[in-house]
């Protein structure tokens, strides 16, 4: 099973969650080798989530949000073998608002179209930012 998109309860389930602050955003993206766009158009999955960066960056940015963390994943030490991430990334959001407004935002909507048909498989993982340091456990 594939997921690429949020479902309408977890979305009323995030809006429902209005904690004050921002949010981090745990992004884990597995990449189609050829985008599939509906109208047929021909571009690699790499080429296609450029696209979805480039266009949706300046609404992005609009709302407050910034990426905070990237990294490339090498192993999966513990978990499913099988499992691979293309693009590792924590998007930080100044609070829930911005990030709902992002999704709203019609600009962004059109640069959507890029991301699915960019996107095989993905995992977004909604985290409340922590002071680091300390241990594992704190």
């Amino acid at each position: 099973m594939t997921h690429t998109s949020f479902t309408p309860d977890a979305f009323r389930a995030f809006r429902a969650d209005d904690r004050p602050g921002p949010i981090h955003m745990l992004n884990l993206i597995k990449l189609r080798e050829q985008a599939e766009y509906p109208d047929g158009r021909v571009a690699t999955g790499a080429e296609a989530y450029a696209a979805y960066g480039r266009d949706s960056a300046p609404v992005f940015q609009r709302l407050g949000g910034r990426i905070v963390w990237r990294g490339r994943m090498e192993q999966m030490l513990i978990g499913p073998g099988d499992e691979a991430w293309d693009l590792c990334f924590i998007a930080e959001y100044p609070g829930p608002d911005a990030f709902a407004a992002m999704i709203k935002d019609p600009e962004y909507r059109r640069a959507m179209e890029h991301r699915q048909a960019a996107v095989a498989d993905s995992r977004l993982v909604r985290m409340a930012p922590l002071d680091t340091g300390g241990n594992f456990g704190e």
